[in-house]
């Protein structure tokens, strides 16, 4: 059997390489679980219930516009919701490439570059990992995946970036900030 190696990886260093993707699935609370579940359930119940409903349309007059056009908006909010709920439960997660920060949430995708994140804050009290942009810390994201990833995730952002800044600070110090 043979193998082919591509030229290009062969005469790249090891610092020229291209580091890898790296994938960090969303955290959901249980809450939110538990509603993304309902709504599948509520729209496979407006399928069903839709279905039901349009069999026995057809056995009647089928000649009226208004009740074709409710059939068809019937169908199309319930499929539409279950596959919006469906994206978000499959594809939410926080993806670090070479160049960029992508969030995505379901069918929305959010991208930063890596060159604006200026620094990452972990509050260790607050179990939360929050990530800054450009100079002023004025805007920013939280990022929800589990506790046990957030040295992974601040240690892959900053192999991408080192010029971002890294602070934590732990129960205590926030406990004196709330008493102020």
């Amino acid at each position: 059997m043979l193998y082919t190696v591509p030229m290009n990886d062969l005469q790249l260093s090891e610092n020229e390489r291209p580091t890898p993707v790296k994938k960090y699935p969303f955290r959901f609370s249980a809450l939110m679980l538990v509603l993304c579940v309902l709504g599948l359930v509520l729209s496979a119940a407006g399928i069903a219930l839709t279905t039901w409903q349009f069999v026995r349309f057809l056995g009647g007059d089928l000649s009226s516009v208004y009740e074709w056009m409710k059939y068809i908006l019937l169908y199309l909010v319930s499929i539409l919701l279950a596959v919006l709920l469906t994206a978000m439960l499959i594809r939410s997660q926080y993806v670090v490439t070479e160049r960029q920060l992508i969030m995505q949430f379901g069918l929305i995708k959010q991208k930063y570059a890596l060159k604006s994140v200026c620094a990452i804050h972990h509050a260790r009290g607050a179990k939360k990992l929050v990530v800054y942009f450009d100079e002023y810390k004025s805007k920013y994201i939280m990022i929800v995946v589990k506790e046990s990833w957030y040295d992974d995730f601040i240690k892959t952002l900053l192999e991408r970036n080192p010029r971002i800044e890294f602070t934590f600070s732990t129960p205590e110090d926030e406990d004196v900030k709330k008493k102020k």
